[in-house]
C-alpha cells in the first residue's frame, strides 16, 4: 500500500501524519504502507518574481517546504516509519491529484482545517478540491 501525506505544517495536517502512525505503525515493518510526505507551494506571482533572481525564488520554496515538513519529518522519525519526501510548486489541489495518480498511491491522506463546507466553499479549499477531483481514495483527518 502507498500513502501521499500531503502537509502544509499546521496542525490538522500534523493529526493526518499521527493518525496515519497511529493506524498502520503497529504492523511489522514489511507490512507498513510506503509513505510519500507531501509538500506544495503555491507559485509565487509574476508581480513578486520579477523582483527575485531564480535563486532568490528557489531559496524561498525550499525554506517554506523545510519548514512546512519539519514537524511530519520528526513525528515519522520518531515513530520509526520510512518515508519518501517531495517538494512541489504550484497550485497545491492540482498537484496532490496528479501525484497520487502519477505514483500509483492506494490513499491520500490529508488534515482539514475545519472550517466547514461554506466557508470552505469560499476560501477554495485544498480538501474539497482533492474530494472532488481526485481518483484515488482520500481520507481526511479533522
Amino acid at each position: 500500500m502507498k500513502i501521499l501525506l500531503p502537509v502544509d505544517g499546521s496542525p490538522s495536517s500534523h493529526r493526518a501524519v499521527r493518525y496515519v502512525i497511529r493506524h498502520w505503525n503497529g504492523m511489522p515493518v514489511a507490512g507498513r504502507p510506503q509513505l510519500v510526505l507531501l509538500h506544495v507551494d503555491p507559485a509565487l506571482s509574476a508581480g513578486v518574481t520579477r523582483y527575485l533572481s531564480a535563486n532568490d525564488v528557489s531559496r524561498f520554496h525550499s525554506t517554506n517546504a523545510s519548514a512546512a515538513l519539519r514537524t511530519a519529518r520528526r513525528t515519522l522519525a520518531r515513530a520509526n516509519q520510512l518515508f519518501d519526501e517531495m517538494h512541489e510548486i504550484g497550485d497545491p489541489a492540482s498537484v496532490i491529484i496528479q501525484l497520487a495518480s502519477r505514483l500509483k498511491c492506494d490513499l491520500v491522506a490529508m488534515g482539514s482545517h475545519g472550517w466547514g463546507a461554506l466557508l470552505s466553499l469560499v476560501l477554495g479549499s485544498v480538501v474539497v478540491k482533492v474530494l472532488a477531483h481526485s481518483r484515488v481514495p482520500v481520507l481526511v483527518v479533522r
